[in-house]
């Protein structure tokens, strides 16, 4: 139990809505979980041409070094956090590129980054969370699980989700340990990233197939609603659990299930809303499925907007929304602008020729997109 009575704090609220607006630009990844590896797997369709192009322009580039881990880039107000896989973190101002701080925390990073502006979180490969306050490392703790999810630092606290959904919190500022909650039951979770996130003053966490809503101070439930369908003949047909990033709008929280679905949960009642086999705003939630067939639905109905075949079999990631584009990294670096009213082809812009490592986050006008070769790339729109 906490030591310090916070429940449904101010600071939880406003950690909330920030890092949930970050987490919306960044949109849902789709295509990357089923991608397609090995000598026999389908080819790519010829690209189409580009009826109406639009020319992005980079503006700036860094260089991180090699991320070999589920990166998600932290955005605070106009500074973007990445970390590295050999333990470095940088801050970076996202209009102009400039790097505000560097650091290296001694030891590999296999999941990160989190952060509310002035503390960053990540996990290192022997299991040991770190939070930094700036460029230094203020606390260590060891989790005694694997983590492939970013860490969420809100309200003073910073709350962890293990590959077995099993939930930590953590005072930020001395890094003692608050609470710990698991659920049960579910034979089977992925080794990837999976849903932790806020809502107002409610901590919402993708366990199996279901969200929930978790009091940060208790912890207590204070509900749950399905997302995932498990179906099939076996457990690994029927893993239906919960994975990251999440898309919100309000207190509506979108996310998708491995294998599954698509669903949004209106996160102030506990309920679902729609569920659908996704990045995304207040007008469309964009996605994929495990061959990359796009989709964009309504985010109010779940009625299909449009879908879009040309891009199959690429190895697409995440999206983010940013302005009249929705845009794509595949496995190649090659980011895919398409128009976010009609999925029509905009523009192809290289980067490195490495894979898109995290989703796309949108600052502003800027793009900041992150390479596994540790390109960090900015673009903004013609």
């Amino acid at each position: 139990m906490s030591r310090r009575p916070v429940a449904a704090t101010a600071a939880f609220v406003r950690a909330s809505r920030t890092v949930l607006a970050a987490a919306a630009l960044a949109g849902l990844g789709g295509c990357a979980v089923l991608d397609w590896f090995g000598p026999d797997r389908p080819q790519p369709k010829p690209l189409p041409a580009i009826a109406q192009p639009i020319a992005p322009r980079q503006v700036w580039m860094q260089s991180i070094g090699a991320v070999r881990f589920p990166l998600l880039a932290a955005v605070q107000g106009g500074t973007v956090t990445v970390a590295a896989s050999d333990g470095t973190v940088t801050a970076i101002e996202a209009v102009s590129g400039r790097a505000l701080w560097r650091t290296n925390i001694g030891a590999r990073i296999t999941a990160g980054v989190g952060s509310d502006g002035t503390r960053s979180a990540v996990v290192t490969d022997a299991g040991d969370l770190v939070v930094l306050e700036g460029a230094d490392v203020k606390w260590k703790q060891p989790l005694g699980t694997r983590v492939a999810t970013a860490p969420l630092v809100a309200g003073g606290r910073v709350f962890v989700l293990g590959v077995d959904r099993a939930v930590q919190a953590f005072d930020a500022v001395d890094g003692v340990r608050l609470w710990r909650v698991a659920r049960p039951g579910d034979p089977l979770t992925l080794a990837q990233a999976g849903v932790i996130t806020a809502v107002r003053d409610t901590l919402v966490v993708g366990q199996g197939p279901r969200l929930a809503g978790i009091d940060p101070a208790g912890p207590s439930l204070r509900w749950e609603a399905v997302v995932g369908s498990p179906r099939g003949a076996n457990e690994i047909e029927r893993l239906a659990d919960l994975v990251g990033p999440v898309v919100r709008t309000g207190d509506t929280v979108c996310a998708r299930s491995f294998q599954a679905s698509v669903g949004c949960v209106d996160a102030g009642q506990g309920r679902a809303t729609w569920t659908k086999a996704v990045a995304g705003d207040g007008d469309l939630i964009f996605g994929g499925d495990g061959s990359d067939r796009l989709t964009a639905w309504k985010t109010a109905s779940g009625d299909v907007a449009w879908t879009m075949e040309e891009l199959m079999y690429r190895g697409l990631g995440a999206p983010a929304a940013l302005g009249g584009s929705v845009v794509f990294g595949d496995r190649d670096g090659t980011l895919h602008w398409l128009a976010r009213g009609d999925g029509k082809t905009q523009a192809r812009v290289p980067t490195d020729g490495s894979p898109v490592a995290a989703p796309p986050v949108a600052v502003g006008d800027t793009l900041v997109v992150t390479t596994r070769n540790g390109g960090v790339f900015a673009y903004r729109g013609s």
